[in-house]
């Protein structure tokens, strides 16, 4: 099989998800149910007899705690870790910090869930998933793709909504697709790649 390894592992449950809070670039840490989860993605990947060569994650702390955990299991603690805005999670502007139900009682259920479910639509003062993959999917291509075709294993860690901006690229999802394509927290997507960049596998570790 392929050395050329991609994984990608969504943050542990934070203390805003827990809440039901738009965090966005909002940095609150992961719960203990977090720490646990992303412990276990480091088990799950040991297993599967996984080494990486490098790691990305963004600018957020539950991101880059959860890197730290995974590479901790791995026995890696000292792998170079590469930190970029490029990979936070969506910005959801004036939605940030506020709980989803407040939400919807300010704005109305409609207009909430365009915000949430659309693609190209973003909320004020924030970004559209659109948006998103606007600034994630070059960073991919420019820093992650080529390591990962030269036969490094490649870890990134990061967030629901930068992570789907990889994942409709690497399963050649549309608009629609993407929207209804959900990343469970501390899960990680083994992807292994062909030489011409394509997937030749996927495998989701599930807990």
């Amino acid at each position: 099989m392929s050395d050329r390894v991609l994984v990608l592992v969504r943050h542990g449950q934070s203390e805003w998800n827990l809440k039901n809070l738009f965090t966005g670039w909002k940095d609150p840490d992961l719960t203990p149910q977090g720490v646990d989860e992303a412990k276990a993605a480091g088990r799950r990947l040991k297993e599967l007899g996984l080494s990486f060569d490098i790691a990305f994650t963004s600018n957020l702390g539950r991101a880059q705690r959860t890197c730290t955990l995974i590479l901790d299991q791995l026995g890696q603690s000292s792998l170079t870790t590469i930190r970029d805005e490029a990979l936070n999670e969506r910005d959801y502007g004036d939605l940030s910090g506020l709980n989803k139900d407040d939400a919807r009682a300010k704005w109305g259920e409609e207009q909430v869930h365009i915000w949430r479910r659309s693609y190209d639509i973003a909320p004020p003062g924030g970004e559209s998933l659109k948006d998103t993959v606007a600034r994630a999917l070059p960073y991919y291509c420019q820093h992650i793709l080529p390591r990962v075709l030269r036969g490094e294993k490649v870890l990134v860690a990061a967030h629901g909504n930068s992570l789907r901006a990889l994942v409709m690229v690497l399963d050649g999802l549309d608009r629609d697709g993407i929207m209804t394509t959900e990343l469970n927290t501390g899960e990680p997507l083994v992807y292994r790649l062909n030489p011409d960049s394509t997937v030749a596998s996927k495998e989701i570790l599930k807990g």
